[in-house]
């Protein structure tokens, strides 16, 4: 995959009378589109194909790797290269490069192939964009590529919980031919290529460019930081913010971009410019500053700020940061003589009413009154309707912001039961619904599974991938719902957790998605059967039966497990709706 050395990544400098280690934006691109007549014949060649239909992050994926942006890879990790980042964060031949790009499919489709297969690369709608030349199959250890890319295998990771329950089973590796550009409709305008953005920095007369980073938007702190730091190595300021996919729960790319393009006023004339990034974010801390500043660099940018906590994710499941605040920073300081794009570590910025002035953290002075807001604040502020300090943000950001969360308006949810036949999912959901229209004129939608089954689902069997199925069109549904401010409750069995997953993913687009797992005994379960499933599943009548003849995936992490063993349904509910009142998601 990697030939040369020549995506190299950033590092924790602040001299700016360093010379230069790269050439004008950036160095040699790996594109891996082919010319006209050949993509033509690629194409029509791929229609015989074994094909996938990409996910969203193996969209992101392959467009970065088509463009060069993931120079200098030329396709997806073979087994060497894979073992080799997932140790060091370096390529087989001693290239950094952090994140293993890998191209997952399920057993089945492997059994298809064998090195020297040809595999059509598609988008959702069966486009192909893409031929891969298979060099090498192989099945990685997901708990040890966690542990080790990570730092973690806690699923509240959100980069964890996907490798562990989305990732399919099998890597396929190989050099990548491409056939033509996904398709975007929006912000067409913003959409540059490493090669397309390199030739606007130079029409422009811009050879020092530094590289902001975000998934939020940017407020007067952000701007203030942004500022102060390509002022400091006297360079032009590139606002590149990751619109692929982001940490579930983060404000859609489409507000994130009108915010972005608002805030531009607010910088000096031909001093910033603003490019939207394709990428699939992992939320992988230090190693991801890594791969974003060798993304940066690929892109033609001469630095990159490293902020405080750069790509975490938050806490973990006992309330501790996943990564410390400055350990990206000193992993890139650790890397510095074999980068080529310069670092800019920078501190958070801080309001300092007394000063009515923005300082980095520190520069704050024992005495002085510090404010802040933050992201739990501002939403609260939004759905209140109230002043949101002039200090905090700019007017036209604000005013984006208010029209996309109008006042008092209502935060969709979904309540995803999961457990058991039998275990009690259906009847606390009953309870639930009573005391949620007790209590609210919340729009509630009932996704029970065998109603599900009996109309949204019907013609699916219980195989592992027709019950993925049935749980996929109920988080799709769910996520609908959500989408406009519902209140989707559903109990499905969902037995595998790779769909429970991929439900969530959906649904968090949207919303909140709150997985509960009613834990009940299977001799409870069977207990309860008045239909007499279990006993015709043990007598081998029923096939694929979940808990008897077919596994149940525990949840591992769900926002709250209950014992339906003999609990109330009234008190059992009332438990979730305690969570909801927590949450903020009983009003309306």
């Amino acid at each position: 995959m990697s030939q040369t050395a020549l995506a190299q990544s950033d590092v924790a400098v602040f001299d700016d009378e360093a010379p230069a280690l790269i050439p004008p934006h950036g160095g040699v691109l790996k594109e891996l589109y082919l010319p006209a007549d050949e993509a033509a014949a690629l194409k029509q060649h791929s229609a015989g194909l074994p094909g996938v239909d990409l996910d969203t992050r193996q969209l992101c994926d392959l467009e970065l790797l088509l463009s060069g942006a993931f120079s200098p890879l030329e396709g997806f990790l073979t087994q060497r290269d894979y073992d080799r980042v997932v140790e060091e964060y370096r390529l087989a031949d001693g290239t950094l490069w952090p994140i293993p790009i890998s191209l997952d499919v399920s057993e089945a489709f492997a059994e298809r192939l064998a090195p020297g297969s040809e595999v059509a690369l598609r988008d959702s709608q069966g486009v192909p964009l893409a031929v891969l030349e298979v060099e090498d199959i192989y099945r990685p250890d997901r708990l040890h590529e966690a542990q080790k890319v990570f730092g973690t295998t806690d699923r509240a990771h959100p980069g964890v919980a996907e490798l562990l329950d989305r990732y399919r089973p099998v890597n396929l590796g190989g050099r990548v031919r491409g056939i033509q550009q996904p398709s975007h409709y929006d912000f067409t305008a913003l959409r540059d290529t490493p090669r397309s953005l390199r030739a606007w920095f130079e029409s422009q007369g811009w050879h020092r460019i530094v590289a902001f980073q975000t998934r939020n938007p940017m407020h007067r702190a952000h701007r203030e930081l942004t500022l102060r730091a390509a002022e400091q190595v006297g360079a032009k300021l590139l606002v590149q913010p990751s619109v692929g996919r982001t940490k579930p729960g983060d404000i859609d790319h489409y507000t994130r971009v009108r915010c972005y393009q608002a805030l531009l006023s607010q910088y000096p004339a031909d001093s910033a410019h603003l490019s939207l990034l394709p990428l699939a974010m992992r939320m992988g801390g230090p190693r991801e500053a890594l791969w974003h500043a060798i993304i940066r660099k690929n892109y033609g940018a001469s630095h990159f700020i490293v902020g405080r906590d750069h790509a975490g994710p938050g806490k973990d499941s006992h309330g501790n940061p996943f990564y410390g605040p400055f350990d990206a920073q000193h992993l890139l300081e650790r890397h510095q003589d074999e980068l080529g794009i310069r670092i800019v570590p920078f501190p958070a910025m801080v309001y300092v009413a007394n000063r009515d002035t923005y300082l980095p953290s520190n520069e704050v002075l024992p005495d002085d009154e510090v404010r802040d807001i933050s992201g739990t604040q501002l939403r609260r502020h939004l759905h209140e309707g109230s002043e949101i300090p002039s200090w905090f943000s700019f007017p036209e950001v604000v005013k984006i912001l208010r029209e996309r969360h109008p006042a008092q308006a209502a935060r969709g949810f979904a309540l995803f039961f999961t457990g058991l036949s039998g275990a009690g999912k259906s009847t606390i959901a009953q309870a639930v619904v009573a005391q949620l229209l007790e209590r609210t004129s919340r729009a509630v939608t009932v996704l029970d599974g065998d109603e599900v089954r009996k109309h949204l689902s019907r013609g699916l069997g219980f195989s592992r991938e027709d019950r993925n199925a049935n749980v996929t069109r109920i988080g799709y549904v769910a996520s609908e719902i959500v989408r406009h401010g519902g209140v989707a409750v559903c109990a499905p069995i969902a037995p595998y957790a790779d769909a429970r997953a991929e439900a969530r993913e959906l649904v968090e687009a949207h919303g909140d998605f709150i997985e509960i797992h009613v834990a009940t005994a299977l001799e409870v379960c069977e207990a309860r059967d008045r239909k007499g499933l279990y006993a015709q599943a043990r007598a081998g009548t029923i096939a694929h039966f979940t808990g008897i003849s077919d596994p149940y995936e525990e949840p591992v992490t769900p926002e709250l497990r209950i014992d339906g063993n003999g609990g109330d349904p009234l008190v059992l509910a009332g438990r979730i709706l305690d969570v909801l009142e927590e949450r903020g998601l009983l009003g309306g």
